[in-house]
């Protein structure tokens, strides 16, 4: 039996006296917000404005009835799936328990304290900003710059209390869902189901601990449905404590990462009964696959690559952050359409960076669903952390809560201990005292992995990102593990700097650009969009980056004419940096098995590094990620006078296809062409044409005027794309004179584009509507028009096909600058 206490609640902070309405699971800033009591913080400077809201204690409350059923039970369990994080709970002004960790599950017997009818709960949530601000007066604790002092003396999302992406609203308040349940005879505390697979079959190895309150004859029943609806079962007598079932299971359907197969799921129900009555009950989604990480030393140094049912797979995904400072504005719906976007951009990989939050459970959902694996940090960052023995009871208890949440997921890849914290100790400089380096070696090297262990066994446990290894041995190795690379941005290197590097796994990489201009209007007036006003430089977290996108843009472009060419320049930036350094690592699958960038999104509006902003619109970076994903892939890599084509075969068949090339004029008039067939084999890449333009290349005014198409056609398509063979700033387009044509075509529309002339990054966008295109800020030629889709369920409102083609705006490089 459940009391769901999820709902109608009211708050005040602790030294006022009137009460607002408030709604869990929720927060203070979004109650306060609800109510009028605080500005949209998002907007302009808003985030400083209401920043002192953090600096005070609040409390919450309701009542809620009690029957004598339920008093009845052996067992009544308060359950806090989410408190935030400096909590004193009361029931029935009876102390229950004072917690602080939001990372944590809670369960307290709160049956004795209970009463039939009318029950009442209080909750005081303690200001998380005044005790890191105090407890590092007392014991100075580093952190980055960009973040309140101290955040390492609290297990609290430390992103909320600022990033070089996100602002300081360190919130506080019942974030996940909190209920009353009620046992009798006993109960299910755990399960963990292991996978064995052997010759075509999968034994489930079902392990379950009992917990009895009664002398009664328990037993344990575990049913497993498969896809397509065979159930097989196995039951025997219950014990109390750790209960060991097996369930054999032939011809299975295997489960793959997208791209790579289907995800097929099956269902395991674990049942404690008595007397042909159930009394408790687990449910799990599985997907039976192997999945393992694979270090073996080889010619290069020693591989960092994951294997999927025998399969060794080229991780291509992004890292994702929280995606909301005000936790409870999350859904399901939000997330699912941003996991669908990774999967229409060909992602089967994400990295749950160790700055925010463990994702709720239908992250995972989502994950198993469309077949993207999940490389999860535990929730440490960018800190130095001091292991007192409370503190590590409380990460122990923290990692335990969330493996036995997580650990039987199908998208759980990898276990990482950190992020940067390794390297940090290694490279950075800050304060470096003995006691705390080893407290971080006991913490990431022992403490979590002893618990990895323990508790998830079949998981691989990583004890950093990046690491070697561990032990501080040289942690961005080139040649070993995975690594975090950001002379590209950072150290203001050109993109082909990437071409000097052949990771193993690049975990972190990134470039920033400014969101939509449609988005940017959310948050500011008029006079605020320039990007060095105040109102954009505090939607602007990393100090110096805009000097950095504008130092890129002197490089490669000219310079924009207004502020709407400025941020699709940002943008196109952003996506070619990116490019550079997928497209040169999947050229050499094998010896580099990962490209993770960073970001793939944003938890407020902002200029950031990510390729899909707050409001879900598609940076070019995200479209531009959907063509250097496709597991099928063309590229060009030139040096000097010379352009090699390769073809980046992901598949698990051979592939065999016409390339297509052509140097043309900026007329789009064609100088000379050639083509081949060729075959690649499967997971595998291969150089198929060499090309010399040292003719073209002799010649400034030439090179200035020409460029290389190239493509690849198949039975299921053609992969195109072009290489200027001079700067893009240097280049001497000429006006493509774009067109549009629109069709309804039912359930989408078909949108022709036609130029005169060749068109660098042609982008599609609509005027006071959003959408997603089948392809965007895409080049074209003068004789090669191309066909666009737009799923109606796209649009973010309903549109006729008048509306459309009358909201329909297009763009290419050639607009972005003024012309005399």
């Amino acid at each position: 039996m459940i009391i769901d206490l999820n709902g109608k609640w009211r708050m005040k902070a602790v030294n006022a006296t009137e009460w607002i309405p408030a709604q869990v699971p929720g927060s203070v800033y979004l109650d306060l917000l609800r109510a009028g009591r605080i500005p949209d913080p998002f907007y302009r400077d808003n985030e400083l404005r209401v920043f002192d809201v953090a600096n005070q204690d609040y409390e919450y409350e309701r009542d809620f009835q009690v029957d004598e059923q339920l008093l009845a039970a052996d067992r009544v369990l308060l359950t806090c799936l989410g408190l935030d994080t400096l909590a004193d709970i009361e029931v029935n002004g009876q102390h229950v328990a004072h917690t602080d960790n939001m990372h944590r599950t809670y369960e307290f017997d709160v049956k004795h304290l209970l009463h039939p009818g009318q029950n009442h709960i209080r909750i005081v949530f303690r200001s998380a900003l005044n005790y890191i601000l105090e407890a590092n007066a007392r014991d100075p604790l580093w952190g980055p710059g960009d973040s309140v002092e101290g955040f390492p003396h609290v297990r609290k999302g430390h992103y909320m209390f600022g990033w070089d992406w996100g602002p300081k609203i360190p919130d506080l308040g019942i974030w996940r869902d909190i209920f009353l349940r009620a046992y009798r005879v006993g109960r299910i505390a755990d399960v963990r189901v292991d996978q064995r697979h052997s010759d075509g079959r999968v034994r489930l190895d079902v392990l379950a601990d009992v917990e009895a309150w009664q002398d009664a004859s328990l037993e344990l029943v575990v049913e497993v449905t498969a896809p397509d609806g065979h159930v097989q079962r196995a039951h025997q007598s219950a014990a109390r404590g750790r209960n060991a079932l097996a369930v054999e299971i032939g011809n299975p359907e295997l489960w793959w990462p997208n791209g790579y197969g289907k995800q097929p799921l099956y269902q395991v129900e674990v049942r404690l009964q008595a007397a042909g009555q159930t009394w408790d009950a687990r449910s799990f989604r599985i997907g039976l696959r192997t999945l393992r990480l694979v270090r073996e030393p080889d010619e290069w140094g020693e591989s960092f690559l994951f294997e999927v049912n025998g399969v060794r797979i080229f991780a291509c995904g992004a890292n994702y952050i929280p995606e909301d400072n005000l936790l409870a504005r999350r859904s399901r719906e939000k997330t699912r359409r941003l996991l669908e976007d990774c999967v229409a951009a060909h992602f089967n990989f994400v990295r749950v960076w160790g700055g925010g939050l463990y994702p709720e459970d239908y992250f995972y959902d989502l994950c198993d669903e469309l077949g993207i694996v999940v490389w999860q940090d535990f929730m440490f960052a960018c800190g130095v952390y001091r292991l007192t023995p409370e503190f590590e009871d409380n990460i122990r208890q923290e990692a335990v809560d969330n493996l036995r949440r997580l650990r039987h997921r199908a998208s759980l890849g990898l276990l990482c201990g950190n992020n940067e914290m390794e390297v940090a100790w290694a490279d950075w400089q800050f304060p470096k005292p003995d006691d705390l380096r080893q407290d971080y070696l006991k913490m990431f090297e022992q403490v979590l992995a002893q618990v990895a262990c323990q508790e998830a066994p079949q998981v691989a446990y990583w004890p950093a990102s990046p690491s070697s290894g561990g032990g501080f041995d040289n942690p961005n190795d080139e040649n070993r593990g995975d690594v975090h690379y950001w002379d590209v941005w950072h150290g203001l290197k050109p993109f082909t700097e990437y071409r000097k590097f052949h990771f193993r796994f690049c975990s972190e990489f990134g470039f920033q650009s400014f969101p939509s201009i449609k988005t940017i209007e959310t948050f500011t007036e008029p006079e605020d969009r320039n990007v060095f006003s105040y109102v954009m430089e505090n939607h602007q977290k990393n100090g110096s980056a805009n000097g950095k996108i504008l130092y890129y843009l002197a490089e490669n472009f000219r310079y924009p004419k207004d502020l709407p060419a400025l941020v699709y320049t940002s943008q196109i930036l952003q996506a070619e940096a990116i490019k550079y350094g997928v497209e040169h690592w999947r050229r050499h699958r094998g010896r580099c098995m990962g490209a993770i960038y960073w970001q793939l999104n944003d938890c407020w509006p902002v200029a950031s590094w990510s390729s899909i902003d707050y409001y879900g619109r598609w940076k070019a970076l995200h479209y531009f990620a959907k063509r250097f994903f496709d597991p099928l892939l063309i590229s060009a890599c030139e040096d000097g006078s010379q352009v090699a084509l390769w073809l980046t075969n992901d598949r698990l068949q051979e592939v065999t296809g016409t390339v297509r090339w052509r140097l043309c004029d900026a007329q789009s008039q064609v100088l000379r062409a050639g083509e081949q067939v060729v075959r690649v084999p499967a997971l595998l890449p291969q150089k198929v044409i060499d090309l010399d333009v040292s003719d073209v290349c002799a010649d400034m005014d030439v090179r200035r005027r020409t460029y290389l198409e190239y493509s690849f056609e198949t039975g299921d398509g053609v992969r195109q794309g072009t290489l200027l063979l001079a700067p893009a700033k240097h280049f001497e387009f000429v006006n493509p004179r774009l067109s549009v044509a629109v069709e309804d075509a039912g359930d989408a529309f078909v949108v022709r584009v036609s130029a005169q002339a060749y068109a660098k990054y042609v982008a599609l966008d609509l005027s006071g509507a959003d959408a997603v295109f089948s392809d965007n800020f895409f080049d074209l030629s003068a004789d090669a028009p191309r066909t666009i889709t737009v799923a109606k369920s796209s649009l973010s409102r309903p549109l006729s096909r008048d509306e459309f083609a009358q909201a329909l705006q297009v763009t290419s490089l050639y607009d972005t600058y003024d012309h005399e």
